[in-house]
């Protein structure tokens, strides 16, 4: 879901925030990240990835900083 948000709060950027200075750079730091994480939950070696305990925590830290960032930009 977290994946889903950052995919979501950076296309909802992009479009509301249109003619601004550099913001498909802005967008993109939220649309990148959300649709790898996205695309490796989908698949079964993601999965595998995504279910360590390293892995969750690499992913609620970004996933934290992403959910700041969105709120900052």
């Amino acid at each position: 879901m977290g994946a889903y948000a950052a995919l979501a709060a950076g296309l909802i950027n992009l479009r509301y925030q249109t003619g601004s200075d550099s913001n498909m750079p802005k967008s993109l730091l939220l649309i990148i990240p959300g649709s790898i994480v996205l695309g490796l939950s989908l698949t079964t070696a993601g999965k595998k990835l995504l279910d360590s305990k390293s892995a969750a925590a690499v992913g609620m830290t970004v996933g934290l900083l992403l959910f700041i960032y969105s709120f900052v930009v």
